[in-house]
């Protein structure tokens, strides 16, 4: 599920001096001595090199362009079949007298067929029958990931999207944390002589929000509170991911108060019957632009403060 071209921000047609400048100026922004403890960028930083490493060689890229993430697969094939002779002493000796080498890295792919037919032709088996009753192998896992919005963790959600010729409807279940990797048994890469299917692994990934951050259960977002409020106390509405709420406002209330509100978290399981709490820390905002009447009742009550 990798795009190299598009890790590097690059065509597909692009030059190799396109291809150097792009992974220069990313590695530049991603680099670990940049992003200290920053996990993300760590992890772009290694998607970056390997990107680089194999679009910045022609060899490497021309067997990407054309088989996609296998390409290791498919460059091991063709060097075994480059017209050398080879000889495996390890299965069937007698079933062939020209290889040489392990033949796990050609079959240990889900084209080993289609490679193995390019080479030798659709009918030929060097192994005869008694390869396909002791060759068989798992199908490879198939990673991506998906990412949702913090409102559709919240509710849960459904995707549909196609892989390997599959429609597939993915249903997220409400308090989807970021990370969470979800596996759909044998929906991966098939499988060799009969083999079973590899699994499919999505790993989740959630938006920043706007206005909530996420830790765990918790939510915690800033409410902007006007000066009067702060002071004589009121209500102010809110609105957040389960609706619109009234908060209470306490009289006296310091700029950066923290109010908790019970069970306005994100769920803490499929069935939302437990909720984590949301925390809002007040943003008391001085008013602007003031009148002269406003002004001079200010001095009135700074005046009254100081008679105290």
């Amino acid at each position: 599920m990798k795009d190299f071209y598009q890790i590097l921000d690059v065509s597909r047609n692009a030059s190799q001096e396109e291809i150097k400048k792009a992974y220069r100026k990313l590695a530049a922004k991603y680099h670990p001595d940049r992003n200290p403890g920053d996990k993300k960028a760590e992890e772009m930083f290694k998607k970056i090199n390997e990107a680089h490493s194999v679009l910045s060689d022609p060899e490497k890229r021309k067997l990407y362009d054309r088989y996609g993430e296998q390409w290791k697969q498919f460059q091991h094939a063709e060097e075994a079949a480059g017209g050398k002779h080879y000889q495996n002493t390890d299965f069937y000796n007698d079933d062939f007298d020209h290889y040489q080498g392990s033949f796990n890295d050609i079959f240990s792919d889900r084209f080993a067929d289609d490679i193995f037919s390019s080479f030798f032709g659709r009918e030929y088996n060097p192994f005869g029958e008694r390869f396909k009753n002791v060759y068989q192998h798992r199908g490879q896992d198939i990673k991506a990931e998906l990412e949702i919005s913090l409102e559709e963790a919240y509710h849960g959600t459904s995707k549909i999207f196609r892989i390997n010729d599959q429609t597939i409807r993915l249903r997220i279940k409400p308090g989807a944390e970021e990370g969470q990797i979800l596996k759909l048994k044998g929906k991966g890469a098939p499988g060799i002589n009969g083999g079973p299917n590899g699994d499919l692994l999505i790993t989740v990934r959630i938006k920043e929000h706007p206005v909530f951050k996420r830790k765990g259960s918790d939510l915690y977002c800033d409410l902007p509170v006007d000066l009067y409020t702060a002071i004589l106390g009121g209500k102010v509405e809110l609105q957040t991911l389960k609706g619109r709420v009234k908060i209470d406002i306490p009289a006296e209330s310091e700029n950066g108060k923290v109010i908790r509100l019970n069970g306005l978290g994100m769920p803490k399981n499929a069935e939302k019957s437990s909720f984590g709490d949301l925390y809002v820390k007040l943003n008391v905002r001085l008013p602007k632009n003031l009148t002269s009447q406003e002004i001079q009742l200010f001095r009135q009550l700074a005046g009254l403060r100081k008679n105290r």
